[in-house]
């Protein structure tokens, strides 16, 4: 049986705050404003005994809580936290989904990105638990949605994180003429809830993210910089569509060498980003322990 772990995340209402899970939840979207619209959502049930919940919203990965301000998240978030793993370790149903109509109508808009090769699209629901990124539709066999998209000869690559796709196209074409074909195209699936990457293939991306973690280098500088690119870049580099994963670090050469992924590989300005940005950014904050960032595939 799967073990459930939950990431307290802040939005930006401070009346709404985000328990992210480390598995899917559920397919759809959800939204519920009282006890009696939860009939379908044993948890979402549960969640209403506590007297400060107003809203419970479940999607994807995540169950986001509003509460009513007779209360401060700072004083409860940590046992909320608790009770919902407790209740998802307990095998319990989250929501009901073949009997359930509660659903929130699927969005997608375009978003553009500092690679002009690349256009964002972002949905209002979260469509996988990870990154996961495809060359060409060989790679795309796990991803029906990316399989598809293939399909499109002016598609190149495709890039899938959390609630968006990235995609590369050729130059053959122009995103004036085809961004809201692709808008719409990936709209339509998600609203069909159709599977966007198999079962297996996110079985495998969350054991092969296991294996790293047990694997990640144990040098303290190594986990430094591990830390730091989570912390401070990822986040910066996932709203321009794109990811960065730390590869290695060189002691001899104080090198350290990061993948680019999604909009930020191939991206005319990545190499200011990396040299401006990350560079000056690990330099300042580890002083000489790095001299330079290297871009494997950038």
């Amino acid at each position: 049986m799967k073990e459930y772990n939950i990431t307290v995340v802040e939005t930006n209402n401070p009346a709404i705050l985000k328990f992210e899970a480390n598995h899917f939840l559920v397919k759809d979207n959800y939204e519920y404003k009282n006890i009696d619209e939860a009939k379908d959502s044993p948890l979402a049930q549960q969640l209403f005994y506590l007297p400060f919940i107003k809203t419970v919203y479940v999607s994807g990965n995540f169950i986001a809580l509003e509460r009513y301000d007779i209360v401060q998240w700072s004083d409860v978030k940590d046992e909320v936290a608790q009770n919902l793993v407790e209740y998802l370790n307990s095998g319990e149903p989250v929501v009901l989904e073949s009997n359930s109509q509660k659903k929130i109508p699927i969005t997608v808009y375009a978003e553009v990105t500092p690679n002009p090769a690349v256009m964002k699209y972002v949905a209002n629901k979260a469509i996988v638990p990870s990154t996961f990124e495809f060359k060409n539709i060989d790679e795309a066999k796990d991803s029906e949605l990316a399989k598809k998209l293939f399909h499109f000869p002016f598609v190149k690559e495709v890039f899938l994180d959390q609630n968006y796709v990235s995609i590369t196209k050729y130059d053959m074409a122009d995103w004036t003429d085809i961004t809201m074909e692709l808008r719409e195209f990936i709209r339509d699936f998600l609203a069909q809830g159709q599977e966007v990457v198999s079962v297996d293939s996110i079985a495998k991306a969350e054991e092969s993210s296991s294996k790293e973690n047990v694997d990640q280098p144990q040098d303290e500088t190594s986990l430094q910089i591990i830390n730091i690119l989570e912390e401070y870049v990822k986040p910066a580099v996932a709203s321009d569509g794109g990811n960065i994963l730390f590869q290695s670090y060189e002691e001899d050469s104080k090198t350290v060498n990061v993948i680019l992924q999604g909009a930020c590989s191939g991206c005319p300005s990545s190499t200011f980003t990396l040299k401006n940005g990350i560079e000056t950014m690990l330099k300042n904050m580890l002083g000489d322990k790095v001299n330079e960032v290297v871009a494997l595939n950038g």
